[in-house]
């Protein structure tokens, strides 16, 4: 699959840009890539039609005070295949060997292995960013960010028990094994505990068809507010 000449940066950029901040508008990526709102249109219409981009579907939210809600953008399974590349295949077929000769404990053990490879090349920069639990998570997601998993961090709970940090992956280079092999998720999650030094909790998931895999992160404050209650 191929861009128009000229434009397949610009399109490329746009891609992962929504895997770093979908759900996002026109008018977010826009301010974020220096593009006019127009522009930005215009390779949605191109990304739409190569069926790359799906239009999220938002739940929960309140309306506006007038008018239709901004359209926001998700990586549709075909982006996120883009991004990834074609090896998911030979990897199913790798781990069904795997799991047929030597069981589903060393299907685990790899995936073990896999995220701790993740979590020890994250450590450095994790530690280097103190103690605060929201600086090291977001040296998580820079960290991860550069291992290819286009990770981002938002506050959630401000000022409730249940205040933390909302690690967010748009992008995952295993999201195609993770779906058949839920151990890659379950130990990667185990990983980022170990990593920041708190209780983690995964709440959504690529492999089992979300839009982003999101990781809650308790603050001190929420995890003491949970013991005395």
């Amino acid at each position: 699959m191929f861009f128009p000449a000229g434009e397949t940066g610009t399109r490329e950029r746009v891609l992962r840009t929504i895997s770093e901040q979908g759900p996002v508008t026109a008018a977010e990526l826009a301010d974020s890539l220096g593009l006019t709102p127009a522009a930005v249109r215009r390779h949605l219409d191109c990304l739409a039609q190569y069926e790359l981009v799906d239009e999220h579907q938002p739940t929960g939210v309140t309306e506006r005070k007038r008018g239709r809600p901004a359209r926001a953008f998700v990586l549709s399974p075909a982006g996120h295949a883009r991004l990834r590349g074609d090896y998911d295949s030979l990897a199913g077929s790798v781990l069904r060997f795997l799991r047929e000769n030597a069981g589903e404990e060393a299907v685990t053990e790899f995936a073990r292995r896999q995220a701790e490879a993740i979590a020890e090349q994250a450590a450095p920069v994790v530690e280097s960013a103190g103690r605060d639990i929201d600086d090291r998570t977001q040296a998580l997601a820079e960290a991860l960010t550069d291992q290819g998993f286009a990770a981002t961090t938002r506050p959630v709970g401000n000022d409730t028990p249940l205040a933390g940090v909302q690690l967010c992956q748009g992008h995952c280079p295993v999201q195609h094994v993770a779906t058949e092999f839920p151990q890659f998720c379950e130990e990667e999650a185990k990983a980022f505990s170990r990593t920041l030094g708190v209780h983690v909790q995964r709440l959504s998931s690529l492999a089992h068809g979300d839009h982003v895999c999101t990781t809650f992160v308790p603050t001190p404050n929420s995890s003491a507010t949970e013991r005395d209650s």
